[in-house]
Parts: structure tokens; C-alpha cells; sequence
């Protein structure tokens, strides 16, 4: 019996809720019953939501004040607010922030920096935060989880480990989460016999990190022959794209399912996978839309391109129609597990993976991944485009092999991005962005044509 468990689940989240009035449990009840409701009437819950936000952004938040004008509502005027990029809310962050928001009572928050030039800060109120929460744990129990399962955390960059050192952080960890971290910055040979005793000693329900490190963390287990002893329930991939032969090779190896969750830390939690493999929207959290990467205009399902999110609880800094950088399309299809939420069709990566050819041709840097993946000799790379015409292609080979096995996966590479002049270089590591990510893609201007 796991007593820190119970403890967090029958004791520290009722007594959050009486002390500091604490709504994480309320809300995945409210999501929990929502995802059954008839399509039309979650419809008419997310317009509902929406014309609360607009109805704050008209009145409060000055980048928004032009909702109000006119005497129009501003849920017609919705689809005329252009998208906000990161760029433009880096540049001026003050001008979404509410008046009536106090920030030294938000949860300040930072992205990642790994879909721009630089991270971009942000705040959160307590109800977006929890809405975010509620909205974790409601995907995490379609695969028998609950807020105090024990975990394993496969994350972080250098500094987060650092920070998980300190007594303080580990305290908070064990009494208020359940989980410990292996740094996903060291995924080595050498490491490898240490992590695999932290989880025969800890033995998590579940593991959770980016794709790529769990990814790393399987590989160098399939390559030495070791395992753990305990298998989880779960291993849930985020934060990044998970590839097929990445969930093949995880699920093999740690001998459980691998879930996707879709979220982004300026964003919530956008989406989870259930059961059936389908891509469900918490579209009681958040509005959806799949917009053309150059004209920025919708798409319709099935149909992919950049995705624009609506957050609809944080009233205190609102982002409308934002965009993550994130490529996806939208389905119309109903999931068969009989739960009503609308369906992610696929989620393709990041708009800045996607490189260019001399022509004006768009090739997402996930086709790289995909053509690496059936060259053994390739064991990790990274293309970075600085212009249509040329690009540094780095190559990690494979234990055991040569310059001379890396010429498929090249001539492969260049064959994709015509009179682009790709230079090759062989290194021994490829270093994983400040966040823990790993890049596979860069490019490094705009796409022709974008506003």
C-alpha cells in the first residue's frame, strides 16, 4: 500500500480546499461529467465561456479594447482579432494584462524558448492554473491514475536538477506529488544502472517526460539489456512530438502503454489520448482553431496547419487566438470510447521544423526523423537551415559505425531540400535546448509569405 498516496489524495487536497480554497477536485468532477454531454451542448458551454472572456477583454485588457467599440459584440469581432504570435506578446506583455489584475497575486510562467527566438513570460491566475490541473488528471484517470499516484519524472534541463537537489523541492515533491525525477540531461551509459534502481526502488504507477527522453532512456536499456523490475501502468509522453517507432520501442521496453498528452505551459493541457489512441480536446478549457501558416486563415478539419489557442479561464492576462507554433488539423469524427470531446486528426510538430526549398516548397523536419529512423548507423541528428540555401546537418552515428554508412541517411536529406547547400558534420553529442527538448529541426527565418 502506497501511504504517501493516500495521504496526498485523503488528506493534503482536502485540507488545500479548506484552507486555501484550493477547486482542482471540483473541477475534474465538472470535466469528468462534461465529457459525456451531447456534442451541441459542449458547444454551447465552450460559446458560453468565450463570451465571458471577450466580455472581460472588451472592458479591461488594452490590446483587446477594440472588442468593445462600435457597439458590436465581440464574439462576432472574434474571428477579425488577428493571431497573437509569441514575438508580439514578448514585445509588449503589459497590454494584455487586465486592470483589474494584481500580479503579485498571479503564478508568474515562462515557455520553453524552443519554438522562437526566446522564452516568453507570462502570468496565470489561480483559476487558469487549476482549470490546467483538473484537466491532467481528468486524462490521466481514462488510464487509472489519480492525483496520487507514484510517478517518475524523466525532465528537466541542468538547472532544474540543481533546483530538485535542494530539501525544500524534495519535500514538496514527495508530500505534494509523489514523484521523483531522473534529469534528462544524463541519459548516459554510465547513468543508466542508477536510474534503473531509483525506479526498482521507487516503483512508479507511472512515467512521465519529454518523448525524446524517454525515447534516450529506452534505447540505452534495449542497448544494454537492462530493465527495471517494476513495470508501470503508464508511460505518458510530452511536451514534444512522439513518433511511432519512439512509442514502439518505450512500450516494449518498459512493457505498458504509452500515452501522449498535448499541452504547452503558456497554454494548459490541449488535449489527451484515451484508450482508443484518440486525441481528445479539453474544449471546455480551451477553443481550437487550425489556421493556414501563411494567410493565417482557418482551416477546415482535416486539413493541417499552425493551431491558435483560446484560453478560456485566465481572465487576468488574457491571449486570444494564439499561436503556439504547433502544427495539427481537427477531426470530425466521434472517438468510440463514447466520450463526446472533439478529436485532434494529428498533431505534425513545430511550424519552426518546418524547413524551405530554393522553390518555396515547405518539408517538415518530422520526414528527417521518420528517414533516421530506418538508417541504423544514424543514432541521433539535427538539421538547422539558415537560409533556403544553406543548412548544417549534425549526425551522432551509431555505435560501431562509419562516415561511410552516414551516406543514405545524407543523400536522403539532400535530396529533400533541393539547391540547399547542406554541410555534414559528425559529432559526438547534440546538446538538448535549455528547456531538456530535443531539436531535430531548425530553421532559422520566416516562411515565405507569412504575415
Amino acid at each position: 500500500m502506497d501511504l504517501v498516496k493516500l495521504m496526498i489524495e485523503r488528506a493534503v487536497y482536502p485540507l488545500m480546499e479548506r484552507r486555501r480554497g484550493n477547486r482542482i477536485r471540483p473541477y475534474l468532477r465538472e470535466l469528468t461529467a462534461s465529457e459525456a454531454l451531447p456534442p451541441d451542448e459542449l458547444a454551447a458551454l465552450q460559446r458560453r465561456r468565450l463570451e465571458a472572456l471577450l466580455d472581460v477583454c472588451a472592458r479591461e485588457v488594452p490590446a483587446y479594447r477594440f472588442l468593445g467599440a462600435e457597439g458590436v459584440s465581440p464574439l462576432i469581432r472574434f474571428a477579425d482579432i488577428p493571431p497573437l504570435t509569441r514575438a508580439a506578446l514578448r514585445a509588449d506583455p503589459d497590454a494584455f494584462l487586465a486592470a483589474s489584475a494584481r500580479p503579485e497575486t498571479l503564478t508568474p510562467g515562462m515557455s520553453g524558448g524552443t519554438t522562437d527566438d526566446a522564452p516568453v513570460r507570462f502570468y496565470l491566475d489561480r483559476r487558469a492554473v487549476e482549470h490546467y490541473e483538473a484537466a491532467r488528471w481528468r486524462g490521466l484517470s481514462w488510464w487509472g491514475i489519480t492525483p496520487g499516484s507514484r510517478s517518475v519524472m524523466v525532465w528537466g534541463a541542468p538547472v532544474e536538477w540543481e533546483l530538485s537537489k535542494q530539501a525544500a523541492y524534495r519535500r514538496r515533491e514527495k508530500w505534494l506529488k509523489n514523484r521523483v525525477m531522473i534529469p534528462a540531461h544524463d541519459l548516459s551509459r554510465a547513468a543508466l544502472p542508477g536510474h534503473i534502481a531509483l525506479l526498482d526502488r521507487y516503483r512508479p504507477e507511472y512515467l512521465y517526460g519529454y518523448a525524446s527522453a524517454l525515447y534516450a532512456l529506452a534505447n540505452l536499456m534495449r542497448q544494454t539489456g537492462l530493465r527495471p523490475k517494476h513495470a508501470p501502468r503508464i508511460v505518458l509522453s510530452t511536451s514534444e512530438m512522439l513518433f511511432d517507432f519512439q512509442r514502439t520501442l518505450i512500450a516494449e521496453v518498459f512493457g505498458c502503454p504509452v500515452v501522449n498528452e498535448y499541452g504547452a505551459k503558456d497554454a494548459g493541457i490541449l488535449a489527451y489520448e484515451c484508450p482508443e489512441g484518440q486525441m481528445h480536446i479539453t474544449c471546455e478549457n480551451a477553443l481550437l482553431e487550425v489556421l493556414d501558416p501563411q494567410t493565417l486563415r482557418p482551416l477546415p478539419p482535416g486539413e493541417t496547419g499552425v493551431l491558435a489557442v483560446t484560453d478560456l479561464h485566465n481572465f487576468s492576462m488574457p491571449r486570444l487566438r494564439y499561436l503556439l507554433g504547433d502544427m495539427a488539423s481537427l477531426s470530425a469524427k466521434r472517438c468510440r470510447c463514447g466520450r463526446t470531446l472533439p478529436l485532434l486528426d494529428a498533431l505534425e510538430g513545430r511550424l519552426v521544423d518546418i524547413l524551405v526549398t530554393r522553390d518555396d516548397r515547405l518539408v517538415h523536419g518530422n520526414v528527417l526523423v521518420h528517414l533516421s529512423n530506418t538508417h541504423g548507423a544514424v543514432e541521433r541528428f539535427q538539421i538547422v537551415q539558415h537560409t533556403p540555401e544553406l543548412a548544417t546537418l549534425r549526425i551522432v552515428p551509431a555505435e560501431g559505425s562509419h562516415a561511410d554508412d552516414m551516406e543514405g541517411f545524407i543523400r536522403q536529406v539532400r535530396a529533400l531540400l533541393p539547391g540547399t547547400q547542406v554541410a555534414v558534420e559528425l559529432v559526438s553529442d547534440i546538446a538538448p535546448s535549455a528547456s531538456g527538448k530535443r531539436r531535430y529541426a531548425i530553421r532559422e527565418f520566416d516562411l515565405p509569405g507569412a504575415p
